[in-house]
């Protein structure tokens, strides 16, 4: 089932990444084929409870996996390589494409959540020249400086024009790796660049965002200062950080002592392509801690979100099998919190606290620079480019929308930018770009690595769990005399009451005057009327709106 016609040239659709920073899945698909551009998940915000994962709504890919040709990753990172395992067992991908870094990160994701689906990963670098499908889609690469090594834009050349992405990107002219093919960019912009996808994510930062080397002088002093044991947390994929955290422990004499499973295996292959350099008698298993001076030792660990199961939060619970929070450990927090990671990160910073720590965070130090760029990056990246269209991604509404404004006030027309929701597709048809057919989209919600996903209504029946409390309604009746044995009885829990007689009775009585003229009524049916009963005696006494399970008891 195709959603486009012979006729509609090259379209274009985000399954993921537009109005939300997260699940990045870029489609461009014509009559024969489809390509795929990353496969990300987002991670779930403190309103969704019981969500490990937040994936697209794959359904569209499904119908047309037929044409489905291949999957481009431009970098390691979770929100664009995160749904991979997902999707590969909903579709058959017949090639993915990613830089060497990433590609390693995608079979250990694999191998640890245990999906056997076969995938041909195939590594790419800086100077690789694809085609697929023949020569319907030639794809060339560019280095980009960010968080990450091993991160690129990608430029896809179709008979219809030419399409640029930036991927995720900033314009650092120090970076820790290697520098950003600039000039390879220019020379794209010269030749002619049709539509162009522009990282939006600081697009409400003026100026640059400040290059990596920037916070090497923070994290030097925090570790000429500190007089004991330096804990520094952030994310296992940055690693350009945990780069500059090696040197600064290097240099101020401190053994490294690496913890929680996904950063040690991204050190581990970070050292093996030489992103990180840290000499072997420099590290230390993290059971012999103790067995140095605490200002000998330095701890590189997970758990900068206050994730619950991370390395740092059990630490700060004393559940670490070797590592216990002491007074005068000095404990770095080098990442900035995402969006609804807040409160997790405020109650693990004052257990730390709590135990004697000195916790140190980006707001009082510059512990932390972004991977993304902000506004004259945007600007210079659009100059650059001069694509005769644009279309900002990667981020929420009111970062595509300032990204918009910048791309207009230098001089692409209004009507050649498109801010675009998932599922909004643009076709590029003979070098001009107009709007086309939406496509399905949804969020769809997971738990653990179960593919089905969670349904909305579990989504909402979670929610009214966690605010308002759960009322269970008991009856039992006699199925074939059709008389009802018990009265009805109210149970709660996590809910609330003033008058609890006042409540039962109502409850209860309004219930059972409804059962006794409903039992010759299907045992679905029977049940449907004791919730809805309920729930209407329910707002009689208090506004609350709890959930309530209706539970009927048969006897023949």
């Amino acid at each position: 089932m195709n959603n486009f016609s012979s006729h509609d040239g090259v379209s274009i659709y985000a399954l993921g990444g537009l109005g939300e920073v997260g699940k990045n899945t870029y489609c461009l698909e014509t009559e024969q084929s489809i390509v795929l551009i990353d496969a990300g998940v987002k991670f779930p915000e403190a309103n969704l409870p019981g969500v490990d994962y937040v994936i697209p709504d794959y359904t569209h890919l499904k119908l047309n996996k037929h044409k489905i040709k291949a999957l481009i990753i431009t970098h390691g990172h979770e929100d664009h390589i995160g749904g991979i395992p997902f999707l590969i067992q909903m579709v058959h991908i017949p090639t993915v494409y990613a830089p060497k870094l990433a590609a390693e990160l995608i079979r250990h994701k694999l191998d640890m959540m245990r999906v056997r689906e076969p995938i041909n990963i195939v590594e790419y670098n800086a100077n690789s020249h694809l085609k697929i499908n023949g020569d319907e889609f030639k794809i060339n690469f560019f280095r980009v400086t960010h968080s990450i090594p091993d991160a690129y834009g990608i430029v896809i050349d179709t008979k219809e024009g030419r399409i640029a992405t930036t991927g995720d990107f900033k314009v650092d002219l120090t970076p820790v790796g290697e520098q950003m093919e600039l000039n390879k960019i220019a020379h794209f912009g010269e030749q002619g660049v049709d539509l162009l996808l522009s990282d939006s994510t600081n697009a409400e930062i003026e100026g640059y965002t400040p290059s990596e080397k920037n916070v090497f002088q923070s994290l030097n002093d925090v570790f000429r200062k500190a007089p004991g044991r330096i804990i520094v947390s952030t994310f296992s994929s940055n690693i350009s950080r945990i780069q500059q955290v090696a040197i600064a422990a290097y240099r101020h004499h401190r053994k490294i002592a690496i913890v929680g499973r996904s950063m040690e295996f991204a050190i581990q292959v970070s050292r093996k392509y030489g992103y990180i350099k840290i000499p072997d008698d420099a590290i230390i298993n993290s059971e012999n801690v103790n067995n140095f001076k605490t200002h000998e030792i330095c701890i590189i660990c997970t758990g900068s979100q206050g994730e619950v199961n991370a390395a740092l939060s059990k630490i700060a619970a004393g559940e670490h099998k070797s590592i216990h929070v002491v007074p005068g450990d000095t404990i770095v927090f080098s990442s900035s919190p995402i969006p609804g990671n807040g409160e997790a990160i405020d109650r693990l910073i004052n257990t730390l606290s709590k135990r004697g720590a000195n916790v140190l965070t980006n707001g009082m130090f510059s512990l932390h620079s972004s991977g993304h760029p902000s506004r004259q990056e945007l600007r210079l990246m659009l100059k650059l480019f001069q694509p005769k269209y644009f279309m900002p991604d990667h981020g929420e509404y009111r970062m595509l929308k300032l990204h918009a404004m910048i791309a207009e006030s230098l001089g692409i027309p209004k009507e050649n930018i498109f801010i675009n929701d998932n599922g909004n597709s643009l076709v590029l048809r003979n070098h001009i770009v107009t709007r086309g057919k939406n496509v399905p989209v949804d969020d769809i919600y997971l738990d653990g690595y179960n593919i089905n996903g969670i349904s909305s209504n579990i989504i909402r029946e979670r929610k009214m769990l966690k605010e308002e409390g759960l009322i269970a309604i008991t009856a039992t009746i006699d199925n074939r005399d059709h008389k009802l044995l018990k009265r009805p009885r109210v149970y709660y829990k996590g809910f609330v009451i003033n008058n609890e007689d006042k409540f039962r009775t109502v409850v209860e009585n309004a219930v059972y005057d409804e059962l006794i003229h409903s039992l010759r009524l299907s045992n679905e049916e029977i049940k449907a009327k004791m919730l809805s009963t309920a729930l209407n005696a329910i707002r009689q006494v208090t506004e609350r709106n709890p959930l309530i399970v209706p539970i009927l008891l048969t006897s023949n």
